[in-house]
Order: structure tokens, then C-alpha cells, then sequence
């Protein structure tokens, strides 16, 4: 990371791992990437910003239900990590996303049983739609199907959940 942006603090942001009881994981493709890049390969979990005055547990509640349609009423929460997981963002982003004020997130992550059926699973519920496609997935593919520079991230929530899900 470049001096210009080290002072930069970071982003508080949640992520919801969500399972089925199958023990896979819900990924959407992003709208965004889809749109850059066709062939994007990049998938990830529900993740999103705390809002001020927002308590962790309520803004991933929140980000679930904007990015999946799916409500408290579908989702058991199970744990939430012990400490907050950090990432920079990658130098040629560095700047130009949520407006240059921050170089990274700083992210609490919950795991959530999914409880509902299939179709209770609306990525077009909230006005804009985060994900264009979402898909189960085994947990082990995880770190494979996000950006890079979030692998780590992905890893990490992975290893605190893995004998959970």
C-alpha cells in the first residue's frame, strides 16, 4: 500500500456465512463484477457496512436481508467471530471506492443456519440488487471463488466456522 492512503482508517463491515443443512454455503456474483467482466468468476458471501449506531448482529441482519431476501425468521444465527478480520484494498482500488475514505474493512463475521427453502432466497428483494446469480456451495471451494485480495479473509472465517457448519 502506498504512504498516500496508510493513514486511512478502515471500513466497519459485517459477513454472514449463510449454510444450508446440507453444511453449503450461500455465494452471489455481484452485479458490479458481472457487468466489468462477463466472465467473472468471483463469488462471495452477504458482507456489507455498519451503519452508525448499528450493532453487529443487527447490521448483518440487515446486509442478509438486503443482499438475499432472506429474513431473521430464515436465519439462525450460530456464532460470530472471535475478533474482526481485516484486509487492505488492493492499490489500483485504493482510493476510489467508498468515496477514498478508507484503505481496507475491518469485518465481524456471523455464521447463520439457513432455515427456509430455496425460494425464500430473493437476491432481487432490495432496490438495488447486490448479486445477479447465487448458488450453495461446499465451504472448502470458498477462498477459489472470491477476489484475491479477500482470500485470506475467506480463509480465516472458514477455519473459526469449519466445525460449526
Amino acid at each position: 500500500m502506498s504512504d498516500e492512503f496508510a493513514h486511512l482508517p478502515y471500513r466497519p463491515c459485517v459477513g454472514v456465512m449463510l449454510v444450508n443443512q446440507h453444511g453449503h454455503v450461500f455465494v452471489g456474483q455481484r452485479i458490479d463484477d458481472k457487468a466489468k467482466n462477463p466472465d467473472s468468476p468471483y463469488w462471495q458471501m452477504p458482507q456489507g457496512g455498519i451503519d452508525p449506531g448499528e450493532e453487529v448482529r443487527e447490521a448483518a441482519l440487515r446486509e442478509l436481508w438486503e443482499e438475499t431476501g432472506v429474513g431473521e425468521h430464515h436465519a439462525q444465527v450460530i456464532a460470530q467471530t472471535r475478533e474482526e478480520v481485516l484486509y487492505d484494498l488492493p492499490d489500483d482500488l485504493m482510493g476510489r471506492i467508498w468515496g477514498g475514505k478508507y484503505r481496507g474493512q475491518r469485518q465481524h463475521w456471523l455464521l447463520a443456519r439457513f432455515t427456509g427453502e430455496d425460494a425464500d432466497v430473493r437476491i432481487d428483494a432490495h432496490d438495488p440488487a447486490e448479486f445477479c446469480a447465487w448458488k450453495w456451495l461446499d465451504p472448502d471451494l470458498l477462498p477459489e471463488l472470491i477476489v484475491p485480495f479477500k482470500k485470506r479473509v475467506y480463509r480465516a472465517v472458514l477455519d473459526e466456522f469449519r466445525d460449526l457448519i
